[in-house]
């Protein structure tokens, strides 16, 4: 797999063959999966618009890895800053990063195990939703960080499907053949919009 700006170049290139562009795509998805890849690929392939037959709209693919690089440039400003305060930090004595960071290092930041079900915003704005919420950690009973809907600090979240148990968590066994499923027809772009969302 190569580098995420190596890939988003190809995926730019207009000159290239939109089916080697959407493999391009997929591989900057593997490489910044926010809800986790499945879900932020549906995410991506529907604001975009990607159709099935990608000659009918390549550029489609361009709008997408423009969503996907705004957040992941953002994402990789907190992580440096980040860094750079805990050198300062560890230098003073600190050597366990604040529990409010310890999300940092997560890779699916709001990961959604159904791949229909996930916030419809751009990435950018649940990215910045995300980070105030565990950064200023201020919430008086158990929120989802991500659209505020009250509920068990260790559940999905039934308003936009993340789930903050992350990539371990297991769905029941009807939500996962249901998750399955739908993974089939967000593959073939033949899913549309988030079955549901409360952060619109």
């Amino acid at each position: 797999m190569s580098s995420f700006p190596a890939a988003a170049r190809r995926v730019r290139d207009s000159s290239a063959d939109p089916v080697a562009r959407f493999w391009a795509l997929r591989e900057c998805s593997l490489h910044f999966p926010l809800y986790g890849f499945r879900a932020t690929w549906h995410h991506l392939t529907v604001r975009a618009g990607v159709p099935a037959e990608l000659s009918e709209d390549p550029e489609s693919l361009t709008r997408a890895i423009d969503e996907l690089e705004e957040a992941r440039r953002h994402w990789l400003l907190l992580r440096t800053t980040y860094a750079r305060r805990r050198r300062i930090e560890k230098a003073d004595g600190q050597r366990q990063p604040a529990r409010t960071d310890q999300w940092l290092s997560a890779t699916s930041l709001a990961y959604c195990p159904d791949p229909q079900r996930h916030p419809d915003e751009r990435l950018v704005t649940v990215l910045h939703r995300l980070v105030d919420a565990n950064m200023n950690n201020l919430q008086p009973q158990p929120l989802c960080a991500v659209c505020g809907t009250a509920r068990p600090v260790d559940m999905l979240c039934t308003a936009c499907g993340v789930d903050p148990r992350g990539p371990t968590a297991k769905l029941s066994g009807d939500l996962q053949k249901q998750a399955t499923a739908n993974w089939h027809e967000v593959w073939n772009r033949t899913a549309q919009k988030p079955r549901r969302s409360a952060v619109n």
